[in-house]
């Protein structure tokens, strides 16, 4: 019991620690980011790029996918310039997976230390670079507290049937990446625990493969809970969100054997080689939607809006 109120605990310390890192970095970029959402969307190519930029540089998709809907929601912007924020924050995500596989077990205390002071500041891009420190230092020790979790946790007998299971099922570890990261809200948390398991050895890669699929689509839910309420068109941006995901885990499902077998040609350790795969999955899906982009955003009108007088994207 003491190891699962431990495990939840780090999930917790991830999420905060990714939460003060998205609100340090929005604290240094200021307001500039609603701009360059609102006019750097004219075609899709520029929507993708500004939201793979802006998606970095907060360190979330999901926070990026609430202001779009947010601007969507107060018509500053429409459903036709969000398709191609929503390709970039895919692309833009795979940012972060590859920043939780660095080594910084020796500086975690003192950039938490400098983190806590700088915090004190009254002036806001000081206290905003605290934050960033003192966040980088919460979700690596999170990180830690995975890895060092994941065998205790495995002696639990109900936990090991179901890694034991999932090992064994890719379906399984599609649903289980996809309900638990709907639940924490996190992919990225998500993903840092099955990095843990997979460091430990206890999860095989395929199933950490499908595992990581299945976040891309729970992380969906954040978007479509921000769009209640917030009218037709930010409703259509989430839907979109949602099947841009569906149709890239329907895509990479079969071909899981194939990227586990090539994966050590991508790094030695698995947790990178899981980071690897990530951006490939991530980065293909949308460069593939791209050319279609406007055909995409048709089919979800078609979908989710078939009333007559329905924009016509262009």
């Amino acid at each position: 019991m003491l190891y699962i109120v431990l495990f939840i605990i780090f999930i917790l310390l991830f999420i905060f620690g990714m939460t003060i890192i998205r609100f340090g970095l929005f604290n240094l970029s200021a307001n500039k980011l609603k701009g360059w959402l609102i006019k750097l969307t004219g075609t899709p190519l520029k929507g993708l790029i500004t939201g793979t930029f802006i998606t970095a540089l907060l360190q979330s998709s999901s926070a990026v996918m609430v202001i779009t809907i947010g601007l969507i929601s107060a018509r500053i912007m429409t459903f036709p310039q969000s398709i191609g924020i929503i390709l970039g924050t895919n692309i833009g995500t795979t940012f972060k997976t590859e920043l939780i596989t660095f080594n910084l077990d020796r500086i975690l205390v003192p950039l938490a230390i400098i983190g806590a002071i700088l915090i004190l500041f009254n002036h806001i891009k000081i206290r905003s670079i605290g934050m960033l420190f003192f966040g980088i230092a919460s979700v690596f020790t999170a990180m830690k507290g995975f890895e060092l979790l994941a065998h205790p946790l495995t002696e639990l007998s109900m936990i090991k049937e179901f890694i034991i299971s999932i090992n064994d099922n890719i379906i399984l570890s599609l649903l289980t990446g996809a309900v638990i990261t709907a639940i924490i809200q996190s992919s990225t948390a998500m993903t840092g625990i099955t990095m843990g398991f997979l460091t430990a050895g206890l999860l095989q890669l395929d199933a950490g493969i499908a595992i990581v699929f299945g976040a891309n689509i729970g992380t969906c839910i954040t978007a479509l809970i921000a769009s209640i309420g917030g009218g037709k068109e930010s409703k259509l941006a989430a839907y979109a969100h949602i099947w841009l995901n569906v149709f890239g885990v329907l895509l990479f499902t079969p071909f899981i054997p194939l990227l586990t077998e090539y994966a050590p040609y991508l790094a030695s350790n698995k947790m990178v080689q899981l980071a690897h795969i990530s951006v490939l999955f991530n980065v293909i899906s949308s460069l593939l939607v791209l050319p279609f982009a406007t055909k995409f955003g048709e089919m979800i009108l078609f979908l989710h809006d078939r009333k007559p007088n329905s924009p016509v994207i262009k």
